[in-house]
């Protein structure tokens, strides 16, 4: 059917083996390349007649094993998939097929005046985006992937292929089978096309950076700035060993403090209020050394050291690899939960950094650990569940936007309860024999006195 977009030659195997961070490496048997729907489909439909797992694989950049071929079986590589298929300006939406990263869309709606927003650093697929349900820095004033997707077309475990929903901008039909399938990380079928939010370009946009004496105030002026209904696009932080990482990782010479990293969108007059505002809260709360680029060359560069600093961490030791793990919580619970990381980083044994989506309550702690040393994976992952515990009793959530994978599944029960069973039912009803990317989300389920 496929030719050669069919490999199982051991180096496609293991490139596609979900190592972006500190997971095993788990291989599929082999690699296909559909280039349509319909192919998909028919690869589908075979994989369900023989019983063979499937994983779905867009650019491979997610960090809690969501990827990885848990149970061996064929890895769909969605990337040849890059077509946009439409952009309706009027209508503000486009549909693109799941290969599309995020970038390549911005570059094709350079000229009609929109753009795509959500940003989670990489550049990500748009498939891969809608299934971990992706966030990122401008989630604060755009949402996330949830608030952005109208519809989708997935094959279904059986090889069916279905459409979500029609691109009315609300519906009252049904059951919102769109959000369903947005976050599910191809547990319930894979994500073929998906038709997107737009919006426009704003008329001025500002960025700036502001140091801050501590996390807490750094945390308390961000959430001070939601709380107010500061219309803010972005607004990062990033700790004072993040800030040295990056400063050593991309040659820059920002001052080693705890850091705001905020970007602005609107009218010219707008945006100069926002900057104003801002400027007087970050001073509240003891911020200083404010400055803000209007020029796209210097927003760029302000905004490449932020994304930069997941890289800038690990690479602070030859050899090392990343674990990156991120929770959410409410946002007046945020300054007290990033001072109780801050705490627990006071013990840790390896590099780590506190980097984060302040807006929407959303941070993340990136280590840097030997492969080889299981006392820094087990006090690594000791930290980690301190973390997700603390986030838990805030009435947040163990994972905003990284998904669950491998990584996050044994919090699930605990963060969901009985509502956890009915996923569980929902996943035996649309996959009953297990084969679509198993083993993720889902904790093992007990048995016996276990």
């Amino acid at each position: 059917m496929l030719g050669d977009r069919f490999s199982q030659s051991m180096a496609e195997r293991e490139a596609h083996a979900g190592t972006e961070a500190h997971h095993q490496p788990m291989p599929p048997e082999a690699v296909a390349l559909p280039v349509s729907t319909e192919e998909v489909s028919q690869i589908v439909n075979l994989c369900a007649f023989y019983g063979t797992p499937i994983v779905a694989y867009g650019n491979g950049s997610s960090l809690e094993g969501n990827a990885s071929a848990a149970e061996g079986g064929l890895c769909i590589d969605m990337t040849l998939m890059n077509r946009v298929l439409d952009v309706r300006p009027g209508d503000l939406d486009c549909t693109v097929e799941a290969g599309v990263t995020r970038e390549a869309l911005n570059e094709y709606l350079r000229e009609t005046g929109l753009f795509f927003p959500v940003d989670p650093g990489a550049n990500a697929t748009l498939g891969g985006m809608t299934a971990t349900r992706a966030s990122g820095t401008t989630a604060v004033r755009y949402g996330t992937m949830a608030d952005n997707v109208i519809s989708l077309t997935v094959v279904m475990p059986d090889g069916e292929i279905l459409r979500t929903a029609r691109r009315a901008r609300k519906s009252s039909a049904g059951y919102d089978l769109t959000h369903l399938f947005t976050g599910s990380e191809g547990t319930l079928g894979i994500i073929t096309e998906v038709t997107l939010r737009l919006h426009g370009r704003p008329e001025a946009v500002r960025s700036a950076v502001c140091t801050f004496p501590d996390p807490l105030s750094a945390s308390e002026a961000a959430s001070v700035a939601i709380q107010i209904g500061l219309p803010l696009a972005r607004i990062e932080y990033l700790d004072a060993g993040c800030i040295r990482a990056v400063n050593a990782f991309s040659n820059l010479d920002e001052a080693e403090a705890d850091t705001l990293f905020l970007e602005f969108h609107g009218s010219e007059s707008g945006v100069g209020e926002q900057v104003e505002m801002f400027q007087q809260i970050a001073e509240d709360h003891g911020g200083s050394d404010f400055r803000w680029a209007v020029k796209e060359e210097e927003r760029s560069r302000l905004w490449a050291a932020r994304h930069s600093a997941y890289t800038a961490t690990v690479r602070q030791r030859p050899g090392a690899r990343g674990w990156a793990s991120d929770v959410c919580v409410p946002i007046s619970a945020l300054p007290g939960c990033i001072e109780h990381a801050k705490a627990l980083l006071a013990d840790c044994p390896v590099p780590a950094s506190i980097m984060g989506h302040v807006g929407d309550g959303n941070f993340h702690v990136v280590f840097s650990l030997d492969p080889e040393s299981a006392e820094e994976q087990e006090a690594v992952a000791r930290i980690n569940d301190a973390m997700v515990e603390r986030a838990l009793e805030c009435d947040g959530t163990c994972t905003g936007e990284h998904g669950v994978g491998l990584g996050k599944r044994k919090y699930m029960e605990l963060e969901h309860g009985p509502a956890l069973k009915l996923m569980r039912r929902i996943k035996a009803a649309l996959d009953p024999d297990d084969l679509m990317n198993p083993q993720k989300i889902f904790p093992p389920e007990r048995t016996g006195n276990a």
